[in-house]
Protein backbone atom coordinates (compact mmCIF):
# COMPACT_ATOMS: atom_id res chain seq x y z
CA UNK A 1 0.00 0.00 0.00
CA UNK A 2 1.38 3.37 -0.97
CA UNK A 3 2.06 5.82 1.83
CA UNK A 4 0.47 9.17 1.12
CA UNK A 5 0.22 10.77 4.55
CA UNK A 6 2.47 10.58 7.62
CA UNK A 7 2.07 11.79 11.20
CA UNK A 8 5.42 12.85 12.68
CA UNK A 9 5.70 13.74 16.38
CA UNK A 10 8.95 12.95 18.18
CA UNK A 11 10.74 13.99 21.36
CA UNK A 12 14.09 12.65 20.16
CA UNK A 13 14.59 14.69 17.01
CA UNK A 14 17.74 12.88 15.88
CA UNK A 15 17.62 12.70 12.06
CA UNK A 16 13.98 13.75 11.89
CA UNK A 17 14.51 16.78 9.60
CA UNK A 18 16.40 14.73 7.03
CA UNK A 19 13.83 11.93 7.26
CA UNK A 20 10.90 14.32 6.84
CA UNK A 21 12.56 15.99 3.87
CA UNK A 22 12.89 12.60 2.16
CA UNK A 23 9.22 11.83 2.85
CA UNK A 24 8.15 15.22 1.55
CA UNK A 25 10.25 14.82 -1.60
CA UNK A 26 8.28 11.63 -2.34
CA UNK A 27 5.04 13.59 -2.19
CA UNK A 28 4.03 12.34 1.26
CA UNK A 29 2.03 14.88 3.26
CA UNK A 30 3.34 15.43 6.78
CA UNK A 31 1.07 16.08 9.76
CA UNK A 32 2.82 17.22 12.92
CA UNK A 33 2.43 19.12 16.18
CA UNK A 34 4.27 21.08 18.85
CA UNK A 35 8.05 21.22 18.80
CA UNK A 36 8.35 18.74 15.95
CA UNK A 37 6.18 20.86 13.68
CA UNK A 38 8.21 23.94 14.52
CA UNK A 39 11.51 22.14 13.93
CA UNK A 40 10.39 20.84 10.54
CA UNK A 41 8.88 24.15 9.41
CA UNK A 42 12.04 25.99 10.44
CA UNK A 43 14.01 23.64 8.18
CA UNK A 44 11.75 24.25 5.22
CA UNK A 45 9.61 21.13 5.43
CA UNK A 46 5.97 21.71 4.61
CA UNK A 47 3.86 20.66 7.60
CA UNK A 48 0.14 20.44 8.35
CA UNK A 49 -0.50 21.18 12.04
CA UNK A 50 -2.50 18.59 13.99
CA UNK A 51 -4.79 21.35 15.22
CA UNK A 52 -5.66 22.21 11.60
CA UNK A 53 -6.62 18.57 11.03
CA UNK A 54 -8.72 18.23 14.19
CA UNK A 55 -10.11 21.76 14.19
CA UNK A 56 -9.23 21.79 17.87
CA UNK A 57 -6.29 23.62 19.47
CA UNK A 58 -3.71 21.99 21.73
CA UNK A 59 -4.80 22.41 25.33
CA UNK A 60 -3.83 21.82 28.95
CA UNK A 61 -0.13 22.59 28.40
CA UNK A 62 0.01 20.16 25.49
CA UNK A 63 -1.48 17.24 27.41
CA UNK A 64 -4.22 17.02 24.78
CA UNK A 65 -3.41 17.44 21.12
CA UNK A 66 -3.52 14.17 19.14
CA UNK A 67 -6.30 12.46 21.14
CA UNK A 68 -8.96 13.04 18.52
CA UNK A 69 -11.08 10.86 16.13
CA UNK A 70 -9.67 12.64 13.08
CA UNK A 71 -6.21 11.42 14.13
CA UNK A 72 -6.96 7.98 15.54
CA UNK A 73 -9.71 7.25 13.02
CA UNK A 74 -7.19 8.10 10.31
CA UNK A 75 -4.72 5.58 11.77
CA UNK A 76 -7.09 2.79 12.86
CA UNK A 77 -9.25 2.52 9.75
CA UNK A 78 -8.91 -0.99 8.33
CA UNK A 79 -8.30 -0.43 4.60
CA UNK A 80 -9.70 -3.88 3.80
CA UNK A 81 -13.12 -2.99 5.23
CA UNK A 82 -15.37 -0.91 3.00
CA UNK A 83 -17.46 0.18 6.00
CA UNK A 84 -14.38 1.69 7.72
CA UNK A 85 -13.49 3.68 4.63
CA UNK A 86 -17.05 4.90 4.19
CA UNK A 87 -17.25 5.99 7.85
CA UNK A 88 -13.94 7.81 7.55
CA UNK A 89 -15.10 9.65 4.44
CA UNK A 90 -18.42 10.57 6.05
CA UNK A 91 -16.63 11.97 9.13
CA UNK A 92 -14.11 13.89 7.03
CA UNK A 93 -11.22 11.70 8.23
CA UNK A 94 -8.20 11.65 5.91
CA UNK A 95 -6.22 8.45 6.32
CA UNK A 96 -2.72 8.34 7.84
CA UNK A 97 -0.45 5.62 6.47
CA UNK A 98 2.74 6.16 8.48
CA UNK A 99 3.20 7.12 12.15
CA UNK A 100 6.63 8.31 13.29
CA UNK A 101 6.62 8.80 17.06
CA UNK A 102 8.97 8.48 20.02
CA UNK A 103 8.12 9.31 23.60
CA UNK A 104 8.86 11.75 26.40
CA UNK A 105 12.12 10.71 28.13
CA UNK A 106 10.56 9.44 31.34
CA UNK A 107 13.31 6.89 31.98
CA UNK A 108 16.15 9.39 31.52
CA UNK A 109 14.46 12.08 33.60
CA UNK A 110 13.71 9.79 36.55
CA UNK A 111 17.18 8.18 36.49
CA UNK A 112 18.69 11.28 38.12
CA UNK A 113 19.69 10.79 41.73
CA UNK A 114 20.72 12.85 44.74
CA UNK A 115 20.42 16.61 44.42
CA UNK A 116 19.54 16.22 40.72
CA UNK A 117 16.61 13.88 41.38
CA UNK A 118 13.35 15.11 39.87
CA UNK A 119 10.22 15.85 41.82
CA UNK A 120 7.17 13.63 41.50
CA UNK A 121 5.41 16.49 39.69
CA UNK A 122 8.16 16.69 37.06
CA UNK A 123 8.15 12.93 36.63
CA UNK A 124 4.37 12.92 36.10
CA UNK A 125 4.65 15.61 33.40
CA UNK A 126 7.09 13.34 31.56
CA UNK A 127 4.54 10.54 31.29
CA UNK A 128 3.60 10.56 27.62
CA UNK A 129 -0.06 9.84 26.87
CA UNK A 130 -0.65 10.84 23.27
CA UNK A 131 2.56 9.25 22.00
CA UNK A 132 1.95 5.69 23.27
CA UNK A 133 -1.66 5.93 22.10
CA UNK A 134 -0.54 6.84 18.58
CA UNK A 135 2.03 4.06 18.60
CA UNK A 136 -0.50 1.46 19.79
CA UNK A 137 -3.06 2.53 17.21
CA UNK A 138 -0.57 2.29 14.36
CA UNK A 139 0.91 -1.01 15.57
CA UNK A 140 -2.55 -2.54 15.97
CA UNK A 141 -3.35 -1.59 12.39
CA UNK A 142 0.02 -2.77 11.00
CA UNK A 143 -1.80 -4.35 8.05
CA UNK A 144 -2.54 -0.84 6.80
CA UNK A 145 -0.10 1.46 8.60
CA UNK A 146 3.64 1.62 9.17
CA UNK A 147 4.96 2.77 12.57
CA UNK A 148 8.50 3.92 13.35
CA UNK A 149 9.61 4.49 16.96
CA UNK A 150 13.39 4.35 16.54
CA UNK A 151 15.47 6.85 14.49
CA UNK A 152 17.84 4.03 13.50
CA UNK A 153 15.16 2.81 11.06
CA UNK A 154 14.77 6.10 9.16
CA UNK A 155 17.33 5.24 6.52
CA UNK A 156 16.04 1.72 5.87
CA UNK A 157 12.42 2.96 5.70
CA UNK A 158 13.33 5.59 3.10
CA UNK A 159 15.31 3.01 1.11
CA UNK A 160 12.36 0.62 1.07
CA UNK A 161 9.86 3.35 0.18
CA UNK A 162 11.96 4.24 -2.83
CA UNK A 163 12.47 0.63 -3.80
CA UNK A 164 8.81 -0.34 -3.34
CA UNK A 165 7.41 2.73 -5.09
CA UNK A 166 6.21 4.45 -1.94
CA UNK A 167 5.10 1.41 0.09
CA UNK A 168 6.36 -0.79 2.93
CA UNK A 169 6.26 -4.56 2.73
CA UNK A 170 4.03 -6.58 5.04
CA UNK A 171 7.08 -8.11 6.71
CA UNK A 172 8.55 -4.67 7.43
CA UNK A 173 5.25 -3.45 8.88
CA UNK A 174 5.05 -6.54 11.11
CA UNK A 175 8.57 -6.05 12.46
CA UNK A 176 8.01 -2.32 13.03
CA UNK A 177 4.74 -3.07 14.86
CA UNK A 178 6.42 -5.64 17.07
CA UNK A 179 9.15 -3.17 17.99
CA UNK A 180 6.48 -0.51 18.64
CA UNK A 181 4.62 -2.67 21.15
CA UNK A 182 7.94 -3.59 22.79
CA UNK A 183 8.75 0.12 22.99
CA UNK A 184 5.54 1.13 24.78
CA UNK A 185 5.58 -1.97 26.98
CA UNK A 186 9.03 -1.01 28.26
CA UNK A 187 7.84 2.57 28.73
CA UNK A 188 4.86 1.44 30.83
CA UNK A 189 7.03 -0.85 32.98
CA UNK A 190 9.52 1.95 33.69
CA UNK A 191 6.67 4.20 34.83
CA UNK A 192 5.16 1.46 37.00
CA UNK A 193 8.51 0.70 38.64
CA UNK A 194 9.15 4.38 39.36
CA UNK A 195 5.70 4.91 40.87
CA UNK A 196 6.03 1.71 42.89
CA UNK A 197 9.25 3.05 44.38
CA UNK A 198 7.67 6.43 45.13
CA UNK A 199 4.16 5.41 46.19
CA UNK A 200 5.37 2.29 47.96
CA UNK A 201 7.19 4.26 50.64
CA UNK A 202 4.08 4.35 52.82
CA UNK A 203 3.99 0.56 52.97
CA UNK A 204 0.65 0.29 51.21
CA UNK A 205 2.11 -1.18 48.03
CA UNK A 206 3.85 -4.55 48.14
CA UNK A 207 7.24 -4.85 46.48
CA UNK A 208 5.97 -8.23 45.30
CA UNK A 209 3.01 -7.18 43.10
CA UNK A 210 0.33 -9.50 41.75
CA UNK A 211 1.90 -9.21 38.30
CA UNK A 212 5.67 -9.05 37.94
CA UNK A 213 6.48 -6.73 35.04
CA UNK A 214 10.16 -6.64 34.14
CA UNK A 215 12.01 -4.78 31.44
CA UNK A 216 15.69 -5.34 30.74
CA UNK A 217 17.71 -4.07 27.79
CA UNK A 218 19.63 -6.61 25.74
CA UNK A 219 23.38 -6.12 25.88
CA UNK A 220 24.27 -8.91 23.49
CA UNK A 221 23.31 -12.25 22.03
CA UNK A 222 25.51 -15.01 23.44
CA UNK A 223 27.27 -17.57 21.28
CA UNK A 224 25.41 -20.18 23.34
CA UNK A 225 24.17 -20.81 26.87
CA UNK A 226 25.61 -23.06 29.56
CA UNK A 227 26.05 -25.70 26.84
CA UNK A 228 26.57 -25.35 23.11
CA UNK A 229 23.08 -26.62 22.22
CA UNK A 230 21.42 -23.83 24.26
CA UNK A 231 20.75 -20.34 22.90
CA UNK A 232 21.20 -17.33 25.22
CA UNK A 233 21.35 -13.55 25.55
CA UNK A 234 22.55 -11.09 28.20
CA UNK A 235 20.23 -8.34 29.47
CA UNK A 236 20.95 -5.21 31.49
CA UNK A 237 19.05 -3.97 34.53
CA UNK A 238 19.14 -0.20 34.05
CA UNK A 239 18.41 0.39 37.74
CA UNK A 240 21.61 -1.31 38.97
CA UNK A 241 24.21 1.46 38.88
CA UNK A 242 27.00 0.10 41.11
CA UNK A 243 30.02 -1.41 39.32
CA UNK A 244 28.91 -4.93 38.44
CA UNK A 245 29.21 -7.56 35.73
CA UNK A 246 26.71 -5.82 33.43
CA UNK A 247 28.59 -2.51 33.55
CA UNK A 248 32.07 -3.91 32.84
CA UNK A 249 33.98 -2.94 29.71
CA UNK A 250 35.71 -5.67 27.73
CA UNK A 251 39.17 -4.43 26.66
CA UNK A 252 40.35 -7.48 24.75
CA UNK A 253 39.75 -11.14 24.08
CA UNK A 254 37.00 -13.38 22.79
CA UNK A 255 33.34 -12.64 23.29
CA UNK A 256 32.20 -13.48 26.79
CA UNK A 257 30.28 -16.72 27.21
CA UNK A 258 27.21 -17.37 29.35
CA UNK A 259 29.34 -19.20 31.92
CA UNK A 260 31.99 -16.46 31.89
CA UNK A 261 29.38 -13.92 32.92
CA UNK A 262 28.14 -16.09 35.80
CA UNK A 263 31.71 -16.57 37.03
CA UNK A 264 32.60 -12.88 36.66
CA UNK A 265 29.56 -11.99 38.72
CA UNK A 266 30.51 -14.38 41.53
CA UNK A 267 34.17 -13.37 41.55
CA UNK A 268 33.63 -9.62 41.42
CA UNK A 269 30.85 -9.54 44.01
CA UNK A 270 33.07 -11.44 46.45
CA UNK A 271 36.20 -9.36 45.86
CA UNK A 272 34.18 -6.18 46.51
CA UNK A 273 33.67 -7.37 50.11
CA UNK A 274 37.33 -6.59 50.94
CA UNK A 275 39.00 -3.21 51.42
CA UNK A 276 42.63 -4.37 51.29
CA UNK A 277 44.25 -5.68 48.06
CA UNK A 278 42.48 -8.97 47.37
CA UNK A 279 42.36 -11.65 44.67
CA UNK A 280 39.45 -14.00 44.07
CA UNK A 281 39.66 -16.93 41.66
CA UNK A 282 36.37 -18.55 40.62
CA UNK A 283 35.74 -21.79 38.76
CA UNK A 284 32.26 -23.07 37.91
CA UNK A 285 30.62 -20.32 39.97
CA UNK A 286 32.50 -21.18 43.17
CA UNK A 287 35.60 -19.47 44.56
CA UNK A 288 38.61 -21.78 44.51
CA UNK A 289 41.06 -19.18 45.81
CA UNK A 290 40.72 -16.04 47.96
CA UNK A 291 43.53 -14.08 49.59
CA UNK A 292 44.35 -10.59 50.85
CA UNK A 293 47.76 -8.95 51.20
CA UNK A 294 49.38 -5.54 51.30
CA UNK A 295 50.54 -6.14 47.72
CA UNK A 296 48.11 -7.27 45.00
CA UNK A 297 50.68 -9.60 43.43
CA UNK A 298 51.18 -11.40 46.75
CA UNK A 299 47.42 -11.74 47.21
CA UNK A 300 47.29 -13.41 43.77
CA UNK A 301 50.05 -15.88 44.68
CA UNK A 302 48.30 -16.83 47.91
CA UNK A 303 44.90 -17.16 46.24
CA UNK A 304 46.37 -19.40 43.55
CA UNK A 305 47.98 -21.61 46.19
CA UNK A 306 44.58 -22.50 47.69
CA UNK A 307 43.76 -24.77 44.74
CA UNK A 308 46.03 -24.16 41.77
CA UNK A 309 44.61 -27.13 39.84
CA UNK A 310 41.03 -25.83 40.08
CA UNK A 311 42.19 -22.34 39.04
CA UNK A 312 43.02 -23.61 35.54
CA UNK A 313 40.64 -21.94 33.09
CA UNK A 314 39.05 -19.86 35.84
CA UNK A 315 38.13 -16.21 36.31
CA UNK A 316 40.31 -13.88 38.39
CA UNK A 317 38.90 -10.76 40.02
CA UNK A 318 40.94 -8.03 41.73
CA UNK A 319 39.59 -5.17 43.84
CA UNK A 320 42.60 -2.98 43.01
CA UNK A 321 43.99 -1.70 39.72
CA UNK A 322 46.30 -4.09 37.90
CA UNK A 323 49.13 -1.66 37.18
CA UNK A 324 52.04 -4.04 37.52
CA UNK A 325 53.48 -5.62 34.38
CA UNK A 326 55.23 -8.21 36.54
CA UNK A 327 51.88 -9.35 37.94
CA UNK A 328 50.46 -9.53 34.42
CA UNK A 329 53.39 -11.73 33.35
CA UNK A 330 52.81 -13.99 36.34
CA UNK A 331 49.15 -14.38 35.44
CA UNK A 332 50.00 -15.12 31.81
CA UNK A 333 52.08 -18.11 32.86
CA UNK A 334 48.81 -19.97 33.41
CA UNK A 335 45.58 -20.37 31.45
CA UNK A 336 42.64 -18.23 32.57
CA UNK A 337 39.44 -17.28 30.81
CA UNK A 338 38.88 -13.78 32.24
CA UNK A 339 40.70 -11.16 34.32
CA UNK A 340 38.55 -8.55 36.09
CA UNK A 341 39.81 -5.38 37.76
CA UNK A 342 38.81 -1.76 38.32
CA UNK A 343 41.50 -0.62 35.88
CA UNK A 344 44.47 -1.99 33.90
CA UNK A 345 47.60 0.06 33.25
CA UNK A 346 49.02 0.36 29.75
CA UNK A 347 52.03 -1.74 30.73
CA UNK A 348 49.84 -4.52 32.10
CA UNK A 349 47.61 -4.43 29.03
CA UNK A 350 50.66 -4.73 26.80
CA UNK A 351 51.57 -7.99 28.56
CA UNK A 352 48.02 -9.35 28.47
CA UNK A 353 47.76 -8.54 24.75
CA UNK A 354 50.08 -11.48 24.05
CA UNK A 355 47.18 -13.71 25.12
CA UNK A 356 44.75 -12.86 22.33
CA UNK A 357 41.81 -14.88 23.68
CA UNK A 358 42.15 -13.73 27.29
CA UNK A 359 39.31 -11.39 28.21
CA UNK A 360 40.14 -8.29 30.24
CA UNK A 361 37.12 -6.72 31.94
CA UNK A 362 37.55 -3.22 33.34
CA UNK A 363 34.94 -2.33 35.97
CA UNK A 364 35.86 1.25 36.82
CA UNK A 365 36.79 2.83 40.13
CA UNK A 366 35.59 1.11 43.31
CA UNK A 367 34.84 2.87 46.57
CA UNK A 368 35.79 0.30 49.18
CA UNK A 369 34.25 -1.00 51.26
CA UNK A 370 31.21 -1.21 49.00
CA UNK A 371 27.96 0.06 50.47
CA UNK A 372 25.48 -2.51 49.25
CA UNK A 373 21.83 -1.72 48.71
CA UNK A 374 19.12 -4.33 48.39
CA UNK A 375 18.02 -5.39 44.93
CA UNK A 376 15.78 -8.17 43.60
CA UNK A 377 17.26 -11.55 42.83
CA UNK A 378 15.35 -13.47 40.14
CA UNK A 379 15.48 -17.23 39.72
CA UNK A 380 13.68 -19.06 36.96
CA UNK A 381 11.98 -22.42 37.41
CA UNK A 382 9.96 -24.30 34.84
CA UNK A 383 6.75 -22.32 34.50
CA UNK A 384 7.67 -19.36 36.68
CA UNK A 385 10.00 -17.09 38.62
CA UNK A 386 11.12 -16.92 42.20
CA UNK A 387 11.91 -13.42 43.46
CA UNK A 388 13.73 -12.50 46.64
CA UNK A 389 15.89 -9.76 48.10
CA UNK A 390 19.48 -10.43 47.11
CA UNK A 391 21.66 -11.58 50.00
CA UNK A 392 23.42 -8.28 50.74
CA UNK A 393 23.34 -8.77 54.51
CA UNK A 394 26.52 -7.57 56.20
CA UNK A 395 27.80 -9.12 59.40
CA UNK A 396 27.25 -6.92 62.44
CA UNK A 397 30.14 -7.84 64.72
CA UNK A 398 28.20 -6.40 67.65
CA UNK A 399 25.60 -9.14 67.21
CA UNK A 400 28.07 -12.02 67.32
CA UNK A 401 27.41 -14.44 70.15
CA UNK A 402 30.21 -16.49 71.66
CA UNK A 403 28.58 -19.73 72.78
CA UNK A 404 31.54 -21.81 73.97
CA UNK A 405 33.53 -21.71 77.20
CA UNK A 406 36.58 -20.44 75.36
CA UNK A 407 36.48 -17.10 73.55
CA UNK A 408 38.31 -16.75 70.23
CA UNK A 409 41.61 -14.90 70.34
CA UNK A 410 42.01 -11.69 68.35
CA UNK A 411 43.78 -13.59 65.57
CA UNK A 412 41.14 -16.30 65.57
CA UNK A 413 38.38 -13.72 65.29
CA UNK A 414 40.06 -12.21 62.24
CA UNK A 415 40.23 -15.66 60.68
CA UNK A 416 36.58 -16.32 61.52
CA UNK A 417 35.44 -13.09 59.90
CA UNK A 418 37.52 -13.78 56.79
CA UNK A 419 36.13 -17.29 56.46
CA UNK A 420 32.58 -16.00 56.96
CA UNK A 421 32.98 -13.41 54.19
CA UNK A 422 34.13 -16.06 51.73
CA UNK A 423 31.46 -18.51 52.85
CA UNK A 424 28.68 -16.19 51.68
CA UNK A 425 29.73 -16.75 48.04
CA UNK A 426 30.20 -20.54 48.10
CA UNK A 427 27.49 -22.96 46.98
CA UNK A 428 25.71 -24.78 49.80
CA UNK A 429 26.48 -26.85 51.72
CA UNK A 430 29.65 -24.83 52.25
CA UNK A 431 32.56 -25.08 54.66
CA UNK A 432 35.52 -22.71 54.57
CA UNK A 433 38.83 -23.00 56.40
CA UNK A 434 40.74 -19.73 56.57
CA UNK A 435 43.50 -17.80 58.27
CA UNK A 436 43.47 -14.07 58.92
CA UNK A 437 43.98 -13.06 55.29
CA UNK A 438 43.32 -16.05 53.05
CA UNK A 439 41.18 -19.07 52.46
CA UNK A 440 42.96 -22.37 53.01
CA UNK A 441 40.34 -24.91 52.00
CA UNK A 442 36.96 -24.43 50.31
CA UNK A 443 34.34 -27.18 50.41
CA UNK A 444 31.40 -26.37 48.14
CA UNK A 445 28.09 -27.85 47.10
CA UNK A 446 27.96 -30.99 49.21
CA UNK A 447 24.75 -32.68 50.26
CA UNK A 448 26.15 -33.41 53.73
CA UNK A 449 27.84 -30.69 55.77
CA UNK A 450 30.40 -33.10 57.16
CA UNK A 451 31.41 -34.00 53.60
CA UNK A 452 31.94 -30.31 52.85
CA UNK A 453 34.22 -30.19 55.91
CA UNK A 454 36.17 -33.21 54.66
CA UNK A 455 36.40 -31.85 51.11
CA UNK A 456 37.71 -28.46 52.20
CA UNK A 457 40.41 -30.10 54.30
CA UNK A 458 41.29 -32.54 51.53
CA UNK A 459 41.76 -29.69 49.04
CA UNK A 460 44.09 -27.85 51.43
CA UNK A 461 46.13 -30.95 52.22
CA UNK A 462 46.40 -31.99 48.56
CA UNK A 463 48.27 -28.73 47.93
CA UNK A 464 50.69 -29.21 50.79
CA UNK A 465 48.81 -26.98 53.23
CA UNK A 466 47.13 -27.84 56.49
CA UNK A 467 43.99 -26.59 58.19
CA UNK A 468 45.68 -26.87 61.59
CA UNK A 469 45.14 -23.60 63.45
CA UNK A 470 42.52 -22.42 60.93
CA UNK A 471 39.13 -20.89 61.51
CA UNK A 472 36.14 -22.71 60.06
CA UNK A 473 32.97 -21.09 58.67
CA UNK A 474 29.72 -22.85 57.83
CA UNK A 475 27.05 -21.17 55.70
CA UNK A 476 24.26 -22.76 57.80
CA UNK A 477 23.99 -24.47 61.18
CA UNK A 478 25.53 -27.84 61.96
CA UNK A 479 22.71 -30.39 62.22
CA UNK A 480 25.04 -32.82 64.03
CA UNK A 481 28.36 -32.67 65.85
CA UNK A 482 30.19 -34.71 63.18
CA UNK A 483 31.36 -31.61 61.28
CA UNK A 484 32.91 -30.21 64.46
CA UNK A 485 34.61 -33.52 65.24
CA UNK A 486 35.97 -33.68 61.67
CA UNK A 487 37.46 -30.19 61.94
CA UNK A 488 38.86 -30.72 65.43
CA UNK A 489 40.80 -33.83 64.52
CA UNK A 490 42.53 -31.79 61.81
CA UNK A 491 43.53 -29.05 64.22
CA UNK A 492 40.90 -26.39 63.53
CA UNK A 493 40.64 -24.13 66.59
CA UNK A 494 37.51 -22.02 66.08
CA UNK A 495 34.17 -22.05 64.27
CA UNK A 496 31.70 -19.45 63.03
CA UNK A 497 28.19 -20.51 62.07
CA UNK A 498 24.61 -19.18 62.16
CA UNK A 499 23.33 -21.39 64.97
CA UNK A 500 19.67 -22.31 65.24
CA UNK A 501 19.81 -26.11 65.08
CA UNK A 502 17.74 -28.21 67.49
CA UNK A 503 21.08 -29.85 68.29
CA UNK A 504 22.96 -26.61 68.98
CA UNK A 505 23.76 -27.73 72.54
CA UNK A 506 25.23 -30.99 71.27
CA UNK A 507 27.34 -29.08 68.74
CA UNK A 508 28.48 -26.54 71.35
CA UNK A 509 29.38 -29.37 73.74
CA UNK A 510 31.50 -30.94 71.01
CA UNK A 511 33.37 -27.66 70.51
CA UNK A 512 33.92 -27.34 74.26
CA UNK A 513 35.18 -30.91 74.43
CA UNK A 514 37.76 -30.11 71.76
CA UNK A 515 38.72 -26.78 73.35
CA UNK A 516 37.42 -24.87 70.31
CA UNK A 517 35.86 -21.42 70.30
CA UNK A 518 32.50 -21.07 68.57
CA UNK A 519 30.66 -17.95 67.43
CA UNK A 520 27.03 -17.68 66.30
CA UNK A 521 26.13 -15.05 63.72
CA UNK A 522 22.34 -15.40 63.80
CA UNK A 523 22.21 -15.21 59.98
CA UNK A 524 22.88 -17.84 57.35
CA UNK A 525 24.11 -17.65 53.76
CA UNK A 526 22.55 -20.51 51.80
CA UNK A 527 23.52 -20.20 48.14
CA UNK A 528 21.60 -22.71 46.06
Amino acid sequence: MKIQRALVSVFDKTGIVEFAKELSAMGIEIVSSGGTARELAKSGVKVVEVSDVTGFPEMMDGRVKTLHPKIHGAILADRSKKSHLEEAKKAGVELIDLVVVNLYPFERVTAKEGKDAVSLEEAIENIDIGGPTLVRSAAKNYASVGVVVNPKHYESVITELKKEKGGLSEETRKQLALEAFEHVAHYDVVIEQYLRRVFGNDGSTSKYPDYLNLSFKKIQNMRYGENSHQTAAFYLDNHKRDPCVSSGKCLQGKELSFNNILDINSAFELVKEFSEPTTVIVKHNNPCGVATDSKLADSYKKALAVDSDAAFGGVIAFNQDVDDAALAKLICERFYEVIVAPHFSDSARAVFSTKKNLRLIEMGALKLPIKRSSFPDYRSVVGGFLVQDADTELLNEGNLKIVTKRKPTEQEMKGLLYAWTVCKYVRSNAIIYARVNRAVGIGAGQMKRVDAARLAAMIAESHGDTVKGCAMASDAFFPFRDGIDEAAKRGVTCVIQPGGSIKDQEVIAAADAHGMAMVFTGIRHFRH
